[in-house]
This record gives structure tokens, sequence and C-alpha cells, in this order.
């Protein structure tokens, strides 16, 4: 097997490059059990700006906990800025994705969040001119395809859920985009522990001025703390372990596996059918995933 500059890895490589995948699928794993917690706390009374803000406070204290321990600097100047404007787009991103889910099925949300790869693909030859090659057209195509397919007639969903599941990408794929210009020495830690405290800026306020909704019952905060602890400071600190080892463009792909985890545990836990529609649109959207990542990965190579 080849790392992720291209050289062939020995045998401690070839751990190495075993266990960064193992870290980018649970990762993906456990990005992918988020709407089952968050449609659980929502049961318990829970509201979405009272389940960020919880989110957002726990994953930025562990972050920075973490940055300290680790003994990283913290970033400044231009890259604290950008970083902070980063963490505004997230707040808003991760609104409209659990408001999303209170209006249409976990697992069609999941899968129209997967269209940010194809949007990010477009975005970027809008806005930095960058050049696409007939592979990337052709994987923005078949996702689009997929969501087609994925949305069908929308019999589990409102249409106003559909469209904050489709702008939940939009409002990623501009993160993302923004996040291409922060500058390398800053590194994931010390900018996600930026973003997320500016994330959980945004509710503290949106909590002082609506009030908070807590969870009642030890079930709800069961729920709300499985948001926190799994899907928010575990998955973000086995990609951060992925990525170390195999790039972010494998472990980006490696993380896919987050639909998979959604659908069957929105089949179990929800009682969410799966039609086969629903599932060949599913397959186009992270066929569409992996040709851009491959895409990336490839240039990437050309270019060192």
């Amino acid at each position: 097997m080849d790392d992720p500059s291209g050289h062939v890895a020995d045998g401690h490589g070839r751990g190495r490059i075993r266990a960064g995948i193992f870290y980018a699928l649970a990762s993906g794993a456990c990005f992918g059990t988020m709407p089952i917690f968050a449609r659980l706390a929502y049961r318990s009374g829970v509201d979405v700006s009272t389940l960020l803000l919880l989110r957002f406070s726990f994953g930025a204290a562990c972050l920075w906990l973490m940055l300290l321990r680790r003994g990283l600097a913290a970033p400044r100047g231009r890259a604290l800025a950008l970083l902070a404007l980063m963490g505004v787009g997230y707040a808003a991103q991760a609104f409209c994705y659990l408001t999303a889910i209170t209006m249409a099925s976990a697992g069609l949300v999941s899968l129209l969040l997967y269209l940010y790869p194809a949007m990010v693909a477009v975005l970027a030859r809008l806005v930095f001119q960058t050049r696409l090659s007939a592979w990337q057209w052709s994987a923005v195509a078949v996702a689009l395809a997929g969501s087609a397919l994925t949305i069908g007639k929308a019999g589990d969903g409102r249409p106003l859920g559909i469209a904050l599941g489709v702008l939940a990408a939009a409002v990623y794929s501009c993160y993302i985009l923004i996040g291409s210009r922060i500058p390398a020495a800053v590194t994931p830690v010390a900018s996600t522990a930026v973003i997320l405290t500016g994330a959980a800026a945004v509710y503290a306020v949106a909590g002082a001025a609506r009030g908070l909704r807590l969870p009642t019952g030890a079930a709800g905060w069961g729920a709300v703390l499985g948001v926190a602890v799994v899907c928010t400071v575990m998955a973000i600190t086995f990609f951060f372990e992925g990525m170390e080892r195999v790039g972010p463009v494998r472990a980006s792909v490696y993380s896919t596996v987050e639909l998979l985890v959604t659908l069957t545990l929105a089949a179990l836990v929800l009682g969410e059918p799966v039609s086969l529609t629903r599932g060949l649109g599913g397959i186009l959207i992270v066929t569409a995933v992996i040709v851009l990542a491959r895409e990336e990965l490839r240039a990437a190579r050309a270019a060192a």
C-alpha cells in the first residue's frame, strides 16, 4: 500500500496507514450517530439552539484542553479572524442540518449533506477559477442525479426540511472554501478549537435572548451527551488521528461510512425505511464523493 506522498510503505508505514484508516472509519461512524442522538434529544424537550450550545461548548472545552496538553500555539491575526468567521458559518450549518432533521427523515438529511463535495468543486471553479477535469464534472453530474433519486417524492420530508438539508450542504461548502485560506502553520486542533468556540458564542447569545430548553430525564441528557461526546469530541479527535496518518483526502473518503451508519441506525432505532430508489441515490452520491477525492489526490501527487 502507498503512503499519502506516493512512496511505498514499509511494515511500520503499513501499520500506520491501517491505523489511519481505522481512525477515519471510526470518525465517520461517530458522526453518523448525530441524527439519531439529536432525534432522541428532541423527544426530551431540547430545542435546536440549546442542543447546539451544549454540543459546541463541551467540544470547545475539550479541544482547548487538548491544545494546552500538547503545547500547541493558538491562532493569531488573520488566521484567528478567518477561524472566527468559520465558527459563525459552522453554527449556521449545524442549525440548518439539525433543524432539517426535525422536518425530514434522518437518512434523507444525511444524504443531502453529502452533496457538499460536488458543491465545493463547482464553487471552487466559480470563485477561485479552479479548472475541473472531465472526471470532476462527471462526478458533479452523478451527485446531482443521486440527489434527485434521494429526494424522490419526498414522502418522508417536508419541503422546508429538504431545503434546509441542501442549504446545510451549501453553507458547509462555503465553510470549506474559507478554510482553504487558513495558513498551513495553524494545526487542526487549534483551528477547530477556535471554530467551536465561535459557534458556541453564537448559541450563547441565542440562549441568552430566547432562554434554554434543557432535557427532561436521564434519557434526554444521555442523548445530549452522545451528541457532545460521541458526535463531536470523539468524531473530531478520531478524524485528526486518521488525517495525520493517511492525509485529509483519504480520511474524507473513508469517513463517508457516516452515511451507511446513519441509514442503518435510522432504520433500526427510528424505524425509517430505506427504499431502493433512495439507496441507489445514496450510492451515486458516495460514488461522486470518492471520484472527487481521487481526483484531488491525483492532482496533489502531480503537483508534488
